[in-house]
Parts: structure tokens; C-alpha cells; sequence
């Protein structure tokens, strides 16, 4: 038996993804956001989150998806990489589940049209469904992280 993980499940363009609980900071209802000139644009720009300024980017945007209106349901999952906060725009945030180690299998090399590179895994769920977890270090890589920091001081 593999070790269990506990991962937030939401929801982006009609799938189902998934990142560890223990990254998880926060989950935050939409709201303004400061832009930032010169940046990538999937980086939407930042919030004071208590007191803290948090880089925020669409992970729609990130993945190359078609961008869409937020609605009362988008959420803004802030998660901790590297020392570093960052938010990500999601379509919804569903649920917690645990997921069994042993479940998780390679993802092929493009999912719903995300490069694998973005992607830690598939995890069978046992209601049939299929969990796709992100690798978070990834998706913000050492290099847009670094652009990103700029802000944070």
C-alpha cells in the first residue's frame, strides 16, 4: 500500500485536477487584482492577501486553454512553492480526497492538451474518476518564479 495523499481537487476547463493539501495555503473567492506591466500573460496580476502580496496567474492561461469569464464559482488557490506564495485561478475548487500512492501512474505526454512536463500524475479515483495531478514546481518554473519574486519585496 502506498502512502496516501490528501489533494484538493478543482476543476479547469471541464476536467478534474488535483495538488497536495500540504501546498495548499488558501483558498480565496475571486477578487480585484493589481496588474503587473511586463509580466507573462497568464500572470494576472497580485493581491494584498493579509498584508502579504501574492503573484496571482490563470492556470487557463498557463496551459495554453482558452480563457473564460470568471464566475462565482472561480477561485484563486494559493499554494506555496519554493518559499514563495502564488495564486492560481481555477474554474472551482470541489473537494478534498485522498488519493492512494499506488494509484498514481505517469501521465502520457499530453493531457487535455497540457504538456506532461506540467504534471506530477494520473490518479485513479475509486469512483472511476481520473485526477490529474499538477507539479506545481513546474508549472511555475525557477525562472518565472525569479520574474515573479521581483514582487513580493
Amino acid at each position: 500500500m502506498g502512502e496516501e495523499l490528501k489533494v484538493i481537487v478543482f476543476s479547469l476547463a471541464h476536467e478534474q485536477y488535483g495538488v497536495e493539501v500540504e501546498k495548499v495555503r488558501t483558498i480565496e473567492r475571486m477578487q480585484p487584482l493589481t496588474r503587473v506591466p511586463k509580466t507573462f500573460a497568464f500572470v494576472k496580476g497580485v493581491i494584498n492577501l493579509r498584508g502579504v502580496v501574492v503573484p496571482v496567474i490563470d492556470l487557463r492561461g498557463r496551459f495554453g486553454l482558452p480563457e473564460e469569464e470568471y464566475t462565482d464559482n472561480s477561485r484563486i488557490i494559493i499554494v506555496a512553492v519554493k518559499d514563495m506564495e502564488v495564486g492560481m485561478i481555477v474554474d472551482s475548487a470541489n473537494d478534498v480526497v485522498d488519493v492512494d500512492g499506488d494509484a498514481i501512474e505517469q501521465p502520457p505526454e499530453i493531457v487535455g492538451g497540457i504538456r506532461a512536463k506540467y504534471l506530477r500524475g494520473l490518479a485513479k479515483l475509486s469512483d472511476d474518476r481520473l485526477l490529474v495531478l499538477l507539479n506545481l514546481e513546474e508549472v511555475l518554473n525557477k525562472s518565472e518564479i525569479a520574474q515573479l519574486e521581483q514582487f513580493g519585496e
